[in-house]
C-alpha cells in the first residue's frame, strides 16, 4: 500500500504557529517539503491550499509538473481551517467550488474539502447536515464535469454514522470521504468501528496517532494530541488492513497536527518515524 505525507505536518514550519510552539528561525517552502518528501521515498503528497503561495492556474501546472517529475500521487486539500462552516458561509462555497477545476492541474482528481469544524461539534448536527447536503450536492455536480473526486473530511465534526448518511444522500462515485483516523478518535468515535462502514467509499486518508496530552483539558480539541504514526492509541494497522480488503488505490498519508510535548517543534523527526513505521505496515498489505 502507498505512503505518503499530508503538508499539514508542517504548519508550524510554514508559519500556523500554535500557543505552545516555537516560531520557526525562517518558515520552510513548499519546495522544501517536496523536497523532504522525496528524501523520505514516499509515494504520494497531500497538499493544502492554505499554504500554497497561489492558486492560479499557472502556479499550479509549474507545481503539478514538479509532482510529476517525482512520481508523486496527490491530493488537492481544500478546507483549512474551518471549510464550510457547517454549511453557513457562502465565500468559502465559491472558493471550493472554483477550485474543483484546477484539481487537475496537479495531475490528481481528488480534492479534500471540509464541511465543518472542532467549533461546532457540539451544536446541532442535522440543522449542519441539512445545510451541507445540497451544497455537497452542487459541488459534486461540477465534480463530476471535471473528473474529480470529492473526498470529505470528518473535521473533528461528524462522527461515522453522521459521515456515512452525507455520502448516501450525495449518491455518487464522486462523492467519498477523507478519512481522518485521529479526528474519529477526538469525537470518541471508534476508527476502526468508522473504517468497517466506510471504507468503500474512502478516496484519500490522513493517518493520525494519537495520545492524552499530560496537562490538557479534555475539552481542548488536542486533548487527544499527535505522536508518530505506530507510537499512539490508533489501530492504523487494522484500518490499512480493512482499506486493502476494499480495494482502496490512494495513499496513506501521515498527518501531525499538535503534537505531544516530547514532539513539540519536532516535525521532521515525527514525519520519518511515522513513514517508517508506515512502511512497514503498507508492506504487509501490497
Amino acid at each position: 500500500m502507498k505512503i505518503g505525507i499530508d503538508s499539514y505536518c508542517y504548519h508550524r514550519l510554514f508559519g500556523e504557529v500554535y500557543d505552545m510552539q516555537e516560531k520557526p528561525e525562517k518558515n520552510a517552502t513548499v519546495d522544501e517539503f517536496l523536497d523532504y518528501a522525496k528524501y523520505l521515498d514516499v509515494d504520494g503528497v497531500s497538499l493544502e491550499t492554505c499554504f500554497l503561495p497561489s492558486l492560479d492556474d499557472a502556479y499550479l501546472k509549474d507545481l503539478g509538473a514538479k509532482l510529476k517529475a517525482y512520481n508523486f500521487d496527490t491530493v488537492f486539500a481544500w478546507g483549512h481551517p474551518n471549510g464550510l462552516e457547517r454549511g453557513l458561509n457562502p465565500e468559502a462555497f465559491a472558493e471550493m467550488k472554483k477550485l474543483i477545476p484546477k484539481t487537475r492541474l496537479l495531475g490528481t482528481d481528488v480534492m479534500r474539502i471540509t464541511g465543518s469544524a472542532f467549533d461546532w461539534r457540539h451544536e446541532n448536527h442535522r440543522d449542519h447536515i441539512a445545510r451541507l447536503i445540497p451544497m455537497y450536492k452542487e459541488a459534486t455536480k461540477i465534480a463530476e464535469d471535471n473528473g474529480v473526486k470529492l473526498a470529505a473530511e470528518n473535521h473533528i465534526d461528524f462522527t461515522s454514522d453522521e459521515m456515512l448518511e452525507m455520502i448516501e444522500a450525495v449518491d455518487s462515485p464522486n462523492f467519498g470521504i477523507n478519512f481522518d483516523t485521529g479526528n474519529f478518535l477526538r469525537l470518541l468515535d471508534d476508527p476502526v468501528a468508522g473504517m468497517e462502514k466506510l471504507a468503500p467509499y474512502v478516496f484519500s486518508t490522513h493517518l493520525k496517532d494519537l495520545k492524552m496530552h499530560p496537562t490538557a483539558k479534555p475539552t481542548d480539541w488536542y486533548f487527544f494530541c499527535g505522536v508518530p504514526v505506530g507510537m499512539g492509541l490508533v489501530d492504523n494497522d487494522k484500518l490499512a488492513e480493512l482499506l486493502s480488503k476494499a480495494g482502496y488505490k490512494g495513499f496513506l498519508a501521515v498527518e501531525i497536527d499538535c503534537p505531544a510535548p516530547e514532539w513539540m517543534n519536532m516535525e521532521k523527526e515525527a514525519i520519518a518515524v511515522s513513514v517508517y513505521n508506515l512502511k512497514k505496515i503498507g508492506k504487509k498489505y501490497a
